[in-house]
């Protein structure tokens, strides 16, 4: 290779060389611009942050500030009204209540959102800030560091250079040398041969002569070649030492070319991470992590106040209750709704007879009268119940227009990309469709025809009221018994006989029979309280001898009856089951046996008396059937066991009193499950025992299964047409009417239907037999015949 080629050669090497150096500065150069333009978008995003949340505090306050007036211009106006007595007694009311928790859950979310705009300004934007200042400070000493980072690569490229320069030098000295070393040896190459080729020419000449030249040309030419040798010596010697330099500096370029590519490996894959990592990302995504999280817990929070609120209301929508209210309502004002003090007779001058003269002539004119009233009013009865049921249908209707579950809007936050989406969604709504207006017609010619109905009934129901008062009086002075029953005559003696010591008292027969008729389906029965206004005027009325609830008039509170029911019991100057055999009871209790706790509670029971077995069978019997409704009146065995265990029997002092209130229920509960293994059946303990029609019946065979007394074997076959082996004989009725039963025990039928009476379970109700299917017949939807069937 030519020197010009060398040259050449070494410029293209040296050319490529400072193209790839520039290459990297270029990038070294816009790597720190990249750097510094994340930066600037990290100050601007975190600035942008500040002026966002800022905003929002600012919107937050004028929100809370709004939710503030609005709450207080209501509460203004409530604390304004005149009769402060009046409002706090409507707080008790349940839309009252709602209506307070909303200005209270409105007055909550002002303090909460006063609270997120404080968080936002003081806790959230100086977070922020801090970040802002962490980053631009830590990317000042990031940017110092990598930029001695450059420039010690920079320095190994520079250095890489020198030694590839050195490199090429020496190699090139050597190269030098190689050739003229060559051209030495060529040179002696020729000498030696010119020498050969003299001598062969030389022609013989005089010995003297030809040996004096031949010494001058051998002497000259020796001397050349030691010249030649010589310079071929200096040429060798100088050779070697490039050659060595040129080996040397291409070690050294080796490796310092390693030495570079591992220093830039090192920095473009590592150097560059851990820069951007541990200098200019140093604690800014945690910082901003907890910056958001503080924003979130923030709004988690509010959410949750929120949510806390709004169960609170939910709540007390569920509370929502007419009845509750009324009953409320009735309570606050006792002065003005209870009923006034009845009239007395204010006789005339000389006049003191304040009763009605049964004697002749009038006696024959006040039983026709008496038979008139009776005829009309069972006429009324049945009309009266039949707009009954149409009203309480047309009830029905309203109340399911009312009811109507329509108040889900969550279609309408189902948000999309599309805003004609939403627009679709929320046209959907319930107010917006065109049937709105339809439905409020409907609604309101429903209300207009229910009115009509429950005037009508009121009407009705007035005017029985005030014929069956004028018939009750009548039928009393007359000392007509209008029960055809034999059990309902010997019941009413008994009514009359309170005071002498009936079988069952009549406050707990009358309760059980009207609850056993209309109750067995109401919602908490005994466990709801009922209006002491109406517990006291039935209790009163049960003290004078009165029957409040006899006929089948079902216009009393259900949960008065039932409280007046445990009143009695609890108001027992000795309790019905008394204190000594308190322990015994305990005792079986605590057998796991059901079977074997029945066996030994019958056992302690069976030491009482026989009239206090009597009642408690009585009871149990009830309470037991009652259970039976648990599904709808949503009372089963336990439920009543708590209700009746603290009116039953009371924990004896010295006693702890939680424990053994609950060994006191679940006593109670076992005797209401197994009340036919532990009391006496009536073969054994002759009383009354309690029918599920809603009666009490004597006992005594039949074939029905129910139950009359020896002594009035006589009476019954000739009032019940039994026959003389005593077994009852069924009568057939025809139906006058269609009749729908309103309970289990009911029966239904059509107008015209034969029916079968096997025995009179009231003044009103039959037990007897329709299409196979034993259960209750109304007798006012009936006409009996008056032959027997045999």
């Amino acid at each position: 290779m030519t020197s010009p080629a060398k040259f050449k050669k070494d410029k293209e090497i040296i050319a490529e060389y400072d193209t790839q150096v520039k290459e990297i500065r270029a990038q070294l150069t816009e790597q720190m611009k990249c750097l510094d333009q994340q930066c600037e978008l990290r100050v601007q995003l975190l600035q942008d942050l500040q002026d966002f949340f800022r905003k929002k505090a600012e919107i937050e306050m004028d929100y809370s500030r709004n939710l503030e007036k609005l709450a207080e211009r209501f509460l203004a106006k409530t604390r304004s009204t005149k009769d402060q007595q009046f409002k706090k007694d409507q707080n008790v009311l349940s839309p009252v209540n709602c209506w307070n928790l909303l200005l209270n859950q409105v007055k909550r979310e002002s303090r909460d959102h006063t609270t997120l705009s404080d968080i936002y300004l003081n806790n959230i934007i100086p977070r922020f800030v801090q970040v802002s200042e962490d980053s631009g400070r830590l990317f000042k000493k990031s940017k110092e560091v990598g930029q001695q980072l450059q420039d010690d690569l920079m320095k190994v490229l520079n250095e890489l250079y020198s030694v590839m320069k050195t490199y090429h030098m020496y190699n090139a000295d050597s190269i030098s040398a190689q050739s003229k070393l060559k051209e030495a040896e060529k040179q002696e190459e020729k000498q030696i041969g010119k020498s050969v080729k003299q001598e062969d020419r030389q022609t013989p000449r005089s010995p003297d002569s030809t040996a004096n030249v031949r010494i001058e040309e051998k002497h000259v030419r020796r001397s050349s070649v030691k010249k030649i040798e010589k310079m071929k010596e200096k040429r060798q010697a100088k050779y070697t030492e490039n050659k060595l330099k040129a080996i040397k500096a291409r070690n050294e370029y080796l490796l310092a070319l390693e030495a570079t590519n591992a220093s830039v490996f090192k920095y473009y894959i590592h150097d560059l991470s851990d820069l951007i990592d541990q200098c200019c990302d140093l604690g800014y995504h945690a910082s901003l992590n907890r910056a958001l999280r503080t924003f979130l817990s923030a709004e988690l929070n509010l959410e949750q106040s929120k949510h806390e609120g709004l169960d609170a209301i939910e709540n007390a929508v569920e509370n929502l209750d007419a009845t509750s209210d009324k009953q409320r309502l009735m309570e606050m004002y006792n002065n003005v709704f209870c009923p006034p003090m009845k009239f007395e007779f204010q006789p005339h001058m000389g006049d003191m007879a304040s009763q009605l003269c049964a004697q002749q002539p009038v006696q024959s004119e006040l039983v026709q009268r008496c038979q008139q009233l009776q005829s009309r009013l069972s006429t009324l009865k049945i009309e009266n119940e039949e707009v009954k049921k149409t009203m309480e249908a047309t009830l029905q209707t309203i109340q399911d227009i009312v009811t109507v579950e329509d108040f889900d809007v969550s279609d309408c936050f189902q948000y999309s990309n599309s805003m004609e989406s939403v627009k679709s969604t929320v046209s959907e709504t319930f107010m917006s469709k065109p049937s709105i207006a339809k439905r409020r017609a409907n609604q309101q010619e429903t209300e207009q025809f229910y009115f009509t109905k429950m005037k009508e009934y009121l009407e009705g129901r007035n005017l029985i009221t005030k014929l069956q008062a004028k018939h009750d009086l009548l039928q009393k002075t007359l000392g007509e018994s209008q029960r055809t029953d034999c059990s309902l005559a010997r019941r009413s003696s008994t009514v009359r006989k309170q005071d002498s010591g009936q079988a069952i008292p009549l406050v707990v027969e009358s309760c059980i029979r009207f609850i056993s008729r209309h109750g067995l389906q109401h919602e908490g029965i005994f466990r709801v309280s009922g209006s002491q206004v109406e517990v006291n005027d039935i209790k009163n009325a049960f003290e004078r001898g009165e029957d409040p609830l006899a006929g089948d008039q079902n216009d009393h509170d259900m949960d008065s009856i039932a409280g007046v029911l445990k009143l009695y019991f609890r108001g027992l100057e000795h309790p019905l089951f008394p204190k000594d055999i308190f322990h015994d009871l305990m005792a079986c209790v605590t057998m796991d046996n059901l079977q074997e706790r029945a066996l030994h509670i019958r056992k302690v029971l069976l030491v009482l008396p026989q009239t206090t077995l009597i009642i408690m069978r009585y009871l149990f019997a009830f309470l037991n059937h009652l259970s039976q409704f648990s599904e709808e009146n949503m009372m089963d065995p336990y439920n009543l066991a708590i209700c009746f265990g603290p009116s039953l029997m009371s924990v004896p002092e010295g006693h702890d009193q939680v424990s053994c209130q609950a060994h006191v229920n679940e006593l109670i509960k076992t005797i209401i499950i197994q009340h036919e293994n532990i009391f006496p059946n009536p073969r054994e303990l002759e009383g009354p025992v309690y029918s599920r029609g809603g009666s009490m019946e004597d006992y005594c065979d039949s074939p029905h299964g129910e139950t009359t007394s020896a002594e009035d074997s006589t009476q019954d076959v000739t009032t019940e047409h039994h026959t003389s082996d005593d077994e009852c004989e069924p009568i057939e009725a025809i139906a006058k009417f269609d009749y729908v039963g309103r309970t289990a025990r009911e029966l239904s039928f059509k107008k015209g239907a034969s029916l079968l009476l096997y025995q009179r379970a009231s003044d009103d109700w039959w037990e007897g037999r329709h299409n196979g299917i034993d259960g209750l017949i109304p007798h006012q939807y009936i006409v009996v015949q008056d032959t027997l069937i045999s």
